[in-house]
């Protein structure tokens, strides 16, 4: 694949899925990991699968000052740098559109998607510094085509696309690359 020595990296959902997968494989290049998610007995597990000098960052990523605490710490953790953030975190509350409650609504949008932002609105600011990043978010097929009864989860990935996009122009002088991922169904 490549070499990841001396890098280091943030991984959200990590302990499950995709983001176990994504930890495994940056691990295995020789990336120095915080990996995150919202049950801290199975994160330490994960972690401890992992071996190494990782350490774990327990998040709840629909809490604004969770997220906006993540970023720093996992900083502070991996010796003050932070060369690659993976937003990988995601949940659904399916429903019709006619029958969503504004909670599920909500919820979605704020994991999703402003969490997603307030983390690279913070990683932005020690990967400037070092002029070098790399931001990869994981979206889903979802966001491009839409789902009956994931209109909340739907919006949530395009925006999380369409924000990428974005900040992919406004970083890439800087040395950072921003991209997303979208996988189809997984079951």
């Amino acid at each position: 694949m490549f070499d990841l020595t001396g890098m280091t990296a943030l991984v959200t959902g990590a302990s499950g899925g995709i983001g176990s997968s994504i930890a495994k494989a940056l691990a295995a290049q020789g990336a120095r990991l915080a990996v995150s998610g919202s049950n801290a007995e199975k994160l330490e597990a994960f972690r401890a699968e992992l071996g190494g000098d990782h350490v774990a960052v327990v998040a709840n990523l629909s809490d604004a000052a969770s997220v906006d605490a993540l970023v720093p710490q996992a900083v502070e953790a991996l010796g003050g740098k932070l060369d690659i953030l993976v937003n990988n975190a995601g949940v659904t509350r399916d429903n019709l559109a006619m029958r969503m409650k504004d909670e599920e609504w909500d919820t979605v949008i704020r994991v999703n998607l402003e969490a997603a932002f307030r983390l690279m609105r913070a990683a932005a600011k020690p990967m400037m510094k070092a002029r070098f990043g790399r931001m990869i978010s994981v979206t889903s097929i979802v966001g491009v085509t839409g789902n009956p009864g994931q209109a909340n989860y739907a919006a949530s990935k395009a925006g999380l696309i369409g924000m990428s996009k974005s900040m992919a122009q406004e970083l890439a002088s800087r040395g950072i690359t921003v991209n997303c991922v979208a996988p189809g169904f997984i079951t």
